[in-house]
């Protein structure tokens, strides 16, 4: 597993006339977008991404992508020679057509990434150009389904994998493959996964309403506790206090105590600064936590409840279902399997 490097964690974008615009800068816009836009759904305080994503190009100079939108690249091969990351984020070619010498120089640019320490990626019909460096040869690889046949048996010596959406292969894991169509998806979340924390990679996907399985609702993702902190004094200080303690027993009564205020009056002012009644944030701060448990332990759906301040597991699932629009059980089918393959990306 490779060293994190320092932030921020440049990213190359692999830029040329047969990239897809919309993939292009979808993995610019997810990188860009890790913990900042968490943050701002959050009311937190601003926060910069981990990572520089940055379209590069052997020229630096604009171009029509293969759908024909305008790329405007960051930097030339010579402006950005040590990227941490280096993605080839698709080809607009067609199965089995030869390249040959149409991208040597993407190819050398890529060599020399890999020989300064980069970790080199691919998504979809990309690994074209991860193919002919060679470093593939020996390893497991994944490409789209209708370029994986071509490329067998151009590249014997890799072992192609059409059914894969994920591959994580090479010294050190230093090579990581996405396949058909949306798998970019995951590869951009498993770059966030290693470089940052599973944990940023899981805002990522709940954000952007990536990785579930099947068809579920929105509602699902979604975060309970959004919202900026209340800019009335006392609703922000039980707002703190019940972030480490929606576990207690009768936890509004100890807020109203911790107000200083009359009953009617804490509920009332709680309320008005928050769009929500005491009790009803007691539950998004519990139900919120039930959920990261959910994804990340085993601990049965009893156990959970108990953990996170209810008696009665019946009760529970019902409050879950209806603010998550899934049980707690299928949330885990659903979101723990996501989190599982980030953290073993991540090497956790």
């Amino acid at each position: 597993m490779p060293t994190a490097p320092r932030q921020p964690i440049t990213v190359a974008l692999l830029g040329t006339p047969s990239a897809s615009a919309a993939t292009l800068y979808g993995f610019f816009d997810l990188l860009s977008g890790t913990r900042r836009d968490w943050q701002l759904l959050h009311g937190g305080p601003d926060a910069e991404s981990p990572f520089r994503p940055l379209v590069v190009s052997r020229d630096g100079q604009p171009f029509a992508a293969g759908n024909g939108v305008r790329i405007t690249p960051d930097a030339a091969f010579a402006d950005c020679p040590h990227p941490d990351i280096a993605c080839v984020t698709d080809l607009m070619v067609a199965p089995g057509e030869d390249v040959g010498a149409m991208f040597d120089a993407e190819v050398q640019w890529l060599l020399g990434a890999w020989n300064a320490g980069a970790t080199l990626c691919s998504s979809c019909s990309g690994a074209m150009l991860l193919a002919r460096t060679g470093l593939l040869d020996g390893e497991e690889a994944t490409s789209h389904w209708a370029y994986c046949d071509l490329l067998a048996r151009s590249y014997p010596r890799t072992r192609w994998n059409a059914d894969r959406t994920l591959v994580v292969a090479g010294p050190d894991q230093r090579l990581m493959m996405a396949g058909s169509g949306a798998a970019w998806h995951m590869l951009a979340l498993a770059i966030i996964a290693r470089f940052a924390s599973p944990e940023e990679a899981m805002q990522v996907a709940r954000v952007n309403l990536l990785g579930g399985a099947g068809d579920v609702s929105a509602i699902a993702y979604s975060s309970l506790t959004r919202g900026r902190r209340a800019d009335d004094p006392v609703v922000a200080q039980c707002q703190v206090w019940a972030a480490s303690n929606y576990r207690v027993e009768s936890p509004v009564s100890q807020l109203v105590t911790l107000s200083g205020l009359p009953v009617r009056t804490f509920k009332r002012r709680f309320t008005q600064a928050t769009g929500m009644s005491p009790l009803e944030y007691v539950h998004t701060l519990r139900l919120e936590e039930a959920k990261q448990l959910l994804e990340s332990t085993e601990l049965p759906v009893e156990a959970i409840a108990v953990e996170v301040g209810y008696q009665d597991a019946s009760f529970f699932n019902r409050l879950f279902r209806r603010k998550v629009a899934l049980t707690p059980a299928s949330y885990r089918r659903r979101f723990g399997s996501l989190r599982n393959q980030l953290q073993q990306v991540a090497g956790e």
